[in-house]
């Protein structure tokens, strides 16, 4: 199959050469091969500007970035066969992973899908396409999904704010079988019900998990308040662990509903209170109050979703966790984190040390984590790595 071809500029092909699979709209030579004669989505073979091949991806003329590489093989063939080996190749790290069907399947461009998010629960998939490319490919996925994976259910929550940007509507479609409204998710000793059709992202947030095992071991027979708490995979675990007293706070009644109902399913509803409202103003009101506990749970959505709001995401970093820090007891745990990958890993410790410094509270940090081994990073793409995790133990100023 013949593709068209994308030059790039004199010496842009320096990241792409160490492994990065994005090119940007600046770095085509657009004189040798103008974007506009290309429509989004198409296949594309790119090479360097004196015409050495680089690979094959998928093209959008109307998106900053331009190209996404999906194979460097120049000669590769995009069809249903090339999408089934890299499926085969995830699932092949997830079952060793896991050893329940509960687990993000599909991690976009760190499993050479670019496009691509896919979550599976049991029998049930939940797939989100965020790119014109993928969006093109679509049915020879459903496919491939079909034929590696063997799924019930497959549902497409194709309803992201980065459809947007791609010229890509937002819906919500079955693609196979008769996808549940919810599910039920099995995590450590607890179990959960998550909205899958009307749930935030893809209804569960797997890249929490280890994190939230490492929390375990220090809630027992603590008070416990989980921010921004969702369904409650922080705080119905811990209060499954023997934590004393767990506050739930979450701005969405309906996530709060599930949270309710999975205190209930997991035994725990009598140690479980959950408080619907914006997460700064009900800190307010309990630092207000002189409430404390021994630990707080901190993991907003992304604070930072675009560059341009980078300055104001660090100050909101700031003083979410100043104010987690005026509700910490004395010898508690915070633990904070942060999902935005414009975030720098070594921004947030710093900015939990000023919180820490505004409050006149020392720390100590005991420990970092980051997104589970179902979210793997790719070592050339530093979005990959976008989930930072903080524990830390808050101490009189030294």
């Amino acid at each position: 199959m013949s593709l068209t071809r994308i030059r790039l500029k004199p010496r842009e092909e320096r990241r792409i050469k160490a492994g990065h699979l994005w090119i940007f709209s600046n770095e085509v030579d657009c004189d040798a091969t103008p974007l506009v004669a290309t429509a989004p989505g198409d296949l594309v073979r790119v090479e360097t500007a004196t015409g050495r091949p680089l690979g094959v991806g998928y093209v959008n003329p109307q998106s900053l970035i331009s190209v996404r590489l999906l194979s460097t093989d120049p000669h590769a063939v995009v069809d249903r066969a090339f999408l089934a080996a890299r499926l085969r190749r995830a699932l092949a790290w997830r079952t060793r992973c896991h050893a329940h069907p509960f687990y993000r399947l599909v991690f976009g461009e760190a499993d050479g899908l670019p496009g691509l998010v896919v979550d599976r629960y049991d029998d049930t998939l939940v797939v989100q396409i965020t790119t014109a490319g993928m969006e093109r490919l679509r049915p020879l996925l459903i496919e491939a999904l079909d034929e590696v994976v063997r799924p019930a259910h497959i549902l497409l929550r194709n309803d992201g704010a980065s459809r947007t940007l791609e010229g890509l509507p937002a819906t919500v479609e079955v693609a196979l079988g008769s996808p549940p409204d919810e599910a039920t998710v099995i995590e450590g000793s607890c179990r959960f019900r998550v909205a899958l059709r009307a749930g935030q992202k893809t209804g569960w947030f797997y890249d929490q998990r280890p994190n939230r095992a490492r929390l375990l071991p220090y809630v027992e027979h603590a008070r416990v308040l989980d921010l921004f708490s969702y369904v409650g995979g922080f705080g119905i675990q811990a209060a499954a662990h023997g934590a004393a007293h767990v506050t739930l706070v979450d701005a969405s009644a309906r996530a709060l509903a599930y949270a309710r109902a999975n205190a209930a399913d997991n035994g725990v509803a009598a140690h479980v209170t959950a408080i619907e409202g914006d997460v700064f103003e009900v800190l307010r009101g309990l630092a207000a109050e002189g409430a404390r506990f021994d630990v707080v749970i901190v993991d907003p959505p992304a604070l930072i979703k675009r560059r341009k709001d980078y300055a104001a995401g660090l100050a909101a970093y700031r003083r979410l966790n100043e104010q987690a820090l005026a509700v910490l007891a004395d010898d508690g745990l915070l633990l904070a984190a942060s999902c935005s990958h414009h975030l720098e890993r070594d921004a947030l410790p710093r900015l939990i040390t000023q919180a820490a410094t505004a409050r006149r509270r020392g720390l100590q940090f005991v420990e970092e984590g980051g997104q589970g081994p179902d979210h793997p990073v790719h070592p050339a793409i530093p979005e990959t790595a976008y989930l930072k995790v903080i524990l830390a133990r808050a101490l009189p100023v030294f």
